[in-house]
């Protein structure tokens, strides 16, 4: 069989909610092949296949998706993570 995950982190570097950072990365069989990082701002991929999806991703709705996956978990969520 074949082996899919998608995984979504938020890093907090500082209390400030302008220190947080969204990464998700799309793997399969073990390779991760596209990464988002909120950093950057964009979608990058690692292998032949991630390259042709993260161009297409970048010029689509995905992008402004993602986006709003920062603000909608990472910042919502960041006083919780905060107090544990």
């Amino acid at each position: 069989g074949y082996f899919y995950h998608m995984m979504r982190q938020c890093r907090y570097s500082s209390k400030d909610l302008q220190g947080i950072e969204l990464i998700t990365s799309y793997v399969f069989n073990q390779a991760e092949y596209i990464r988002f990082n909120s950093t950057v701002g964009k979608y990058v991929g690692y292998t032949e296949y991630g390259v042709k999806n993260a161009e297409a991703w970048n010029k689509g709705p995905e992008l402004a998706g993602e986006l709003g996956e920062l603000e909608r978990v990472c910042k919502h969520n960041a006083p919780i993570d905060y107090s544990a």
